[in-house]
């Protein structure tokens, strides 16, 4: 099972990666194709967790699952701010006790913002410096990539909080 994962991510990114060489904003394109399989995905696991067990931790040391999801949110409207020069909308701030409703809702609106970003851009400003993490400069590709890793890095912590809670998460479901 394993191997055919691989085999299928494998495909999936060559087939990007050879769509994207036939388009002018290669990078553009696959995030913006990356977005809604990612989006689908961790709202659905969100979605999935209990509302009693937002404030489930695998250790004391890590985040609550209900922290999660506004880390989540908090990475998609900065990094999304970042790639296309907008400002982030006020009062989009999440909290760790807020309802699970609020921080279903408050993640949708995350990605929807990500989308309306997204569809402004282009390849073009790939090189252009940015403030990054710590306010250190940085081209705006970097914001590119953060987002993607981010959406990988999240949607695997949430995976896991579900599954220590005996649920399966989205994409293990047939």
């Amino acid at each position: 099972m394993k191997r055919m994962c691989g085999f299928v991510f494998a495909v999936s990114i060559l087939t990007a990666s050879l769509w994207a060489q036939q388009t002018k904003n290669p990078v553009t394109t696959v995030v913006k194709e990356i977005l809604p399989r990612q989006q689908k995905n961790l709202v659905s696991a969100v979605e999935e967790m209990p509302a009693d067990k937002f404030s489930f931790k695998p250790t004391p040391a890590q985040m609550s699952f209900a922290h999660l999801v506004g880390h989540i949110a908090e990475s998609n409207y900065y990094l999304c701010a970042k790639i296309s020069d907008t400002a982030a909308p006020k009062n989009s701030e999440l909290k760790e006790t807020d309802t699970k409703e609020k921080l279903v809702a408050g993640l949708k609106a995350s990605f929807e913002f990500c989308s309306a970003a997204l569809a402004k851009v282009d390849d073009s400003t790939l090189g252009d410096t940015i403030q990054a993490y710590g306010g250190h400069d940085a081209p705006r590709a970097w914001a590119y990539i953060a987002l993607t890793n981010d959406w990988a890095d999240h949607y695997s912590a949430a995976a896991t909080y579900l599954r220590l809670n005996g649920l399966l998460p989205p994409t293990a479901k047939k």
